[in-house]
């Protein structure tokens, strides 16, 4: 684990001024203070901003639906995850023990974070335009082959236009109960439709991954009060 940073910069294309920002965002609460999560709470806006830039002027005649079911596919942790795996990052994490031992290194939501992470680390060492340019390169391949129109909707779009396609209000997503240690909680919330009777649970190790179940439950049960 943590070979020498320098190969992580050369394949970032970026050299840090300040080499303890990069450590910081490699640096998982289970290791220790100071870790990464304030740094990817800043990565993470600094790369919806951005991707969000490249989409509006590659993709000139896409509709803003169209441009948003695009950008949450870019920035969503699959897709983090999978550039962070082709960079090896999982080799230069600095993980708590016990992380180590159940294999924190491959772990999707790990990589996804930490690659947020450095993207905030890289904002506050330079700037934004340089920040962009290393997101523009990581995800060059990926946005390449990129067709927005076959991305299909995420469940709480779907359900949120299917609301909206009918005049009633948007969903309630009320949180249940919330279980685990800090740094690996588990979600349990209800879509909630009073308008048609409809209290839909989910759950996942995510508030987003739980909300998008409780959607597709929630679609399902309100498609089916139509049928005959």
């Amino acid at each position: 684990m943590n070979p020498d940073l320098r190969r992580l910069s050369q394949l970032l294309g970026y050299t840090f001024q300040n080499p303890a920002l990069l450590r910081q965002a490699l640096t998982h609460r289970s290791y220790g203070t100071p870790h990464n999560e304030r740094l990817e709470f800043l990565g993470d806006s600094v790369l919806s901003l951005s991707i969000s830039a490249k989409l509006f002027h590659d993709f000139p005649k896409l509709t803003e639906g169209d441009l948003s079911r695009a950008r949450a596919h870019l920035v969503k942790e699959p897709t983090l995850a999978g550039i962070a795996q082709e960079m090896q990052l999982g080799d230069y994490l600095f993980l708590g023990e016990g992380e180590l031992k159940s294999g924190g290194f491959r772990r999707p939501s790990i990589l996804a974070d930490a690659l947020e992470a450095i993207l905030g680390a890289i904002y506050l060492d330079s700037s934004f335009d340089a920040t962009r340019a290393v997101i523009d390169a990581l995800y060059a391949p990926i946005i390449t082959k990129l067709d927005p129109k076959k991305l299909s909707k995420d469940p709480k779009t779907q359900l949120q236009e299917y609301l909206q396609s009918r005049k009633l209000p948007l969903p309630q997503y009320l949180i249940v109960a919330t279980e685990g240690e800090a740094h690996e909680q588990h979600f349990k919330l209800e879509c909630v439709i009073p308008e048609l009777d409809i209290r839909a649970p989910g759950a996942g190790a995510s508030r987003r991954k739980a909300e998008q179940e409780a959607a597709k439950l929630a679609y399902a049960l309100a498609s089916a009060q139509e049928k005959p």
